[in-house]
């Protein structure tokens, strides 16, 4: 107990005595970035338009604090509680009312396709009133899911022929033509097995699968997480293609393995220009409060990533010590260090034009929140400058405000969809809506 509230003390001295460094941004405009020990955040000090920069040799040595439980009990939204967004920025409720909001996707036409996981179905959302409402809720398909999670549409481009979907042990496709809300065809089982999550029908582990095609559509990536928290994957059956990015044809055939030791990577995403996969990663947990850092990072074809021996480069899993020292020196560094235990889910690359120019190509990405860690963390929507093709390491908390001020959680980030008008949609699973965040403050 002492020690918790040492640490708890601490925190907040370092809160307020931030320090903070003035760097260069891509649109020629200084800003100020919390670097050094101030940038491992709460929410008390997450706030719309901070930026923060985490780097390696921030990183605290194991077990330098206690590992806290400290799960968060979603209750229902205040009166008074609403999603932050920078200044010029206008935050609306465009739909509520699901089971399981998670992973959203916006459909060549427009469409917003969301995944109500829990209640095995993927819905549409269509339209916009005057108020900022979804016109429409539709079930575009229920049959042949199973957990769903990743949504996805080929080929590429303005005219696809399938919607695919990730199901937590499958990858199924439907026949799609723009405008459709409702499926034209029954499921299409694309990749029939996938390491399953699935615990009511024998499955462990991380749960979600995300899907998505290269920029040429020869190349289907989809995700799975790992079993476990950190057991070794030597001759672990239960660890077999999981924490990994596999590579499939889009039919399903021939299965490589694209990437690992990316313990899971939940959302998916390709750079436009570069073409690079993407991946918005969970760390493994309880070895302290801020150790590892969570992580956006491009994807490097035959990349190691380090999980389960090594995290952030060479820095061996004490859990796991003198194993593979050969690895030691292949671990890739991620090019974004978030707050650990930060809980990153789906991201995206902004490529609307309602925005500031300034935000063009940047990194959206939704921060579900922490539970490993005393004093919270997430709960929100980054962004993170991409300048090239290349993010700077730096990330802004974009959109706070789902923690009331005693810390209550009503809402968790999870999805993240640009939609045709250039506005920016979230879902959140903890009141189970869908947010739209547009720009009021003039282009």
């Amino acid at each position: 107990m002492k020690r918790a509230l040492s640490i708890l003390v601490s925190a907040v001295a370092i809160g307020a005595g931030m320090f903070v460094a003035r760097v260069r941004s891509d649109d020629a405009k200084a800003r100020n970035v919390v670097t050094g020990q101030a940038a491992f955040s709460s929410y008390q000090t997450e706030k719309p338009g901070l930026f923060r920069k985490i780097t390696v040799a921030d990183l605290p040595a194991p077990y330098a604090t206690d590992s806290a439980e400290n799960f968060s009990k979603v209750v229902p939204r205040p009166e008074n509680a609403w999603p932050q967004a920078p200044a010029g920025f206008k935050v609306q409720l465009y739909a509520n009312g699901f089971t399981q909001a998670r992973l959203i996707r916006t459909a060549p036409n427009g469409d917003i396709f969301l995944a109500d996981s829990s209640a095995d179905q993927v819905k549409v959302l269509h339209g916009l009133t005057a108020d900022g409402n979804a016109e429409s809720v539709t079930v575009f398909a229920a049959k042949g899911l199973r957990m769903p999670f990743g949504i996805t549409f080929y080929p590429p481009g303005p005219d696809p022929q399938y919607v695919y979907i990730a199901n937590t042990a499958s990858v199924v496709r439907f026949p799609y033509r723009n405008g459709d809300l409702q499926a034209r065809g029954p499921a299409e089982i694309v990749v029939k097995e996938l390491p399953s999550g699935d615990r009511a029908n024998g499955g462990d582990g991380h749960w979600t699968r995300d899907v998505v095609f290269s920029r040429d559509a020869k190349n289907m990536f989809v995700s799975v997480g790992s079993r476990s928290n950190v057991d070794d994957a030597d001759n672990n059956p239960g660890e077999v293609h999981r924490a990994d990015v596999l590579e499939f044809n889009p039919d399903g055939s021939d299965l490589r393995v694209y990437a690992t030791g990316i313990r899971n990577c939940v959302g998916e995403a390709v750079e436009p220009h570069t073409g690079e996969l993407w991946c918005s990663t969970n760390e493994r947990d309880m070895l302290g409060n801020n150790l590892p850092p969570d992580y956006i990072t491009s994807v490097k074809p035959r990349g190691f990533y380090g999980w389960p021996w090594y995290y952030t480069g060479g820095h061996q899993d004490p859990r796991l010590a003198g194993k593979h020292p050969e690895l030691k020196d292949k671990v890739i560094v991620p090019d974004i260090l978030l707050q650990p235990h930060d809980a990153s889910l789906e991201m995206l690359f902004y490529g609307g034009d309602q925005f500031p120019k300034e935000y063009s190509g940047d990194i959206f990405a939704a921060e579900h929140g922490s539970w490993n860690r005393l004093l919270r963390t997430g709960y929100e929507v980054i962004r993170a400058p991409v300048n090239d093709g290349k993010a700077t390491g730096e990330y802004e908390d974009f959109l706070t405000g789902f923690v009331t001020p005693d810390g209550q959680v009503w809402g968790r980030p999870v999805g993240v969809a640009v939609a045709k008008d250039g506005a920016l949609m979230v879902s959140d699973d903890g009141s189970n809506s869908v947010w739209r965040v547009s720009y009021a403050g003039g282009k």
